[in-house]
């Protein structure tokens, strides 16, 4: 074997290890997650503990600020029926509102019960540090290596795509492994399509004719994503968080959302960039207000 051939397997399997890792990392958020929901479910329950409904709120509202949909349902019918805890339909519709954006079918039919949402983010959602992002996740691993891992066309195609919309193609090609795992004709169970999963709504906003063209699919998506990043000042995190979820979504939690599947994508784009923030141009579009907010709080 020569040398050469040494030093490419050598770089592939450390780049698959580095996806591995952040892969482990969100398994074990994940983890925690659920061990709250089980534990605030005893407490609310009174099941091998003694019944305690203000810590098993706490609890709930912990495992909510990760993603988790069941614990996000169980505190908003708290709150909805006072269930050990002061009844307030507000704070119930928020986090019915999370339930259901993730799929909870009965969370989205007691939003039409209990009204409107709290306009602020609960206090317990807020991330302890910054609400936006997770800094140790970006630094805590090189940035992925993906000559090594995405199909050589992909990878000279962004290459050579990239700059031309002002975008870092690492960035580019960590959304398409995120997406598509390189793989030009995948479809979600949503209608996203192509290597940059572009939904119709998203093709035909940018002119995309034929989603399965790499070339037509890749030059969407770097539209779109040279858009975001121009309405988000360049903050990856909330980028990565708006290419999952929508930029409506993000507004509406003013950052990334609780919803486990756009943390872990979020972290997972992060850690594969390398980095927090990425250039953008301010002549695209005018910032989102979501950002004034962010700043102040």
């Amino acid at each position: 074997m020569s040398k050469q051939v040494k030093q490419k397997r050598l770089r592939m399997a450390l780049a698959v290890m580095s996806v591995l890792s952040v892969w482990q990392a969100h398994a074990q958020e994940g983890s925690l997650a659920h061990g709250l929901f089980q534990q605030a479910l005893a407490l609310e329950n009174g099941e091998g503990v003694m019944r305690d409904a203000q810590l098993a709120a706490n609890l709930y509202c912990k495992a909510a600020r990760l993603g988790d949909a069941e614990a996000q349902y169980n505190l908003g019918w708290m709150h909805a029926n006072g269930r050990g805890i002061p009844r307030n339909d507000a704070l119930a519709a928020y986090f019915f509102k999370a339930a259901a954006g993730q799929g909870i079918e009965a969370a989205q039919r007691m939003l039409t019960v209990v009204g409107e949402p709290v306009p602020e983010k609960p206090e317990c959602m807020r991330e302890p540090a910054t609400p936006v992002a997770e800094p140790q996740v970006a630094a805590a691993l090189p940035r992925v290596d993906y000559q090594s891992i995405a199909p050589r066309k992909i990878f000279d195609l962004v290459a050579k795509l990239a700059p031309l919309f002002k975008i870092e193609p690492q960035l580019a090609l960590a959304i398409i492994s995120a997406e598509s795992n390189f793989n030009s004709f995948a479809v979600s169970p949503k209608s996203a399509q192509g290597l940059m999963q572009l939904i119709p709504e998203t093709s035909e906003r940018f002119n995309v004719k034929n989603a399965f063209d790499p070339a037509q699919n890749i030059r969407g998506g770097l539209t779109y994503l040279r858009w975001l990043l121009a309405y988000f000042e360049g903050d990856v995190a909330l980028v990565a968080a708006a290419y999952n979820a929508g930029e409506g979504t993000v507004e509406r939690y003013s950052g990334v959302p609780p919803f486990m599947e756009t943390r872990s994508y979020v972290k997972r784009i992060l850690a594969s960039f390398g980095g927090l923030v990425h250039p953008f141009d301010e002549k695209i579009t005018r910032p989102s207000p979501v950002l004034k907010k962010l700043r102040v709080r």
